[in-house]
């Protein structure tokens, strides 16, 4: 039945099959910052999205492309497609923001997020780890729609680098590029 490959390892997911279709997922999550936390897949990977919720890219392209100064869910891998992560552009001792695609830092510290609010208790990483779990199948009705309200406030972005850029000029705005990116919005094509 193959199942499903998350990381070097399958211990952290229990999968429960009846006739070959999936019943339910449970994933456990022990990592620097969640231990013992467990969500639901209840939705195919990569599908089933809310029709408000399109992502330009999924989280294996962003980490392709190099978002976060190359250090987000470096000591989490186990949960994720090790697919996710076999071109990711990573740093291994640190932030290093020329492993960003437009080579800028273009994020806010863990504790301005905390001071603004932004994190939920399931998703201390902030909205890419929920969008990871999200792309995977979780579900959280409540959270998901706060998630993609704040993904759809980044659109403001997209209106200002077409008010004030040349087309695909990667040298106009890179920091909003790069937050865009940051945000599953393919800011390259802009």
């Amino acid at each position: 039945m193959g199942g499903i490959r998350f990381g070097s390892e399958r211990r952290n997911l229990a999968i429960e099959l009846t006739g070959g279709r999936m019943r339910r997922r449970i994933v456990i999550v022990s990592d620097k910052m969640q231990r013992g936390y467990r969500y639901v897949l209840s939705a195919p990977a990569g599908r089933d999205f809310d029709p408000q919720f399109r992502p330009d890219l999924t989280p294996k392209q962003m980490l392709e492309l190099g978002v976060f100064c190359g250090k987000y869910l470096t000591d989490c891998r186990d949960e994720f497609p090790a697919s996710w992560f076999a071109r990711a552009k990573l740093s291994p001792f640190g932030r290093d923001c020329l492993c960003n695609y437009f080579g800028v830092d273009a994020s806010q510290s863990l504790s301005e997020w905390r001071r603004k609010g932004w994190m939920h208790p399931n998703d201390p990483r902030g909205w890419f780890q929920w969008y990871c779990r999200y792309y995977l199948g979780r579900r959280l009705p409540e959270e998901d729609t706060r998630q993609i309200g704040r993904w759809k406030a980044m659109r403001r972005h997209v209106s200002q680098i077409r008010k004030h850029c040349e087309l695909c000029d990667p040298t106009c705005r890179p920091r909003q590029r790069q937050a865009l990116l940051h945000w599953a919005y393919d800011s390259r094509r802009i």
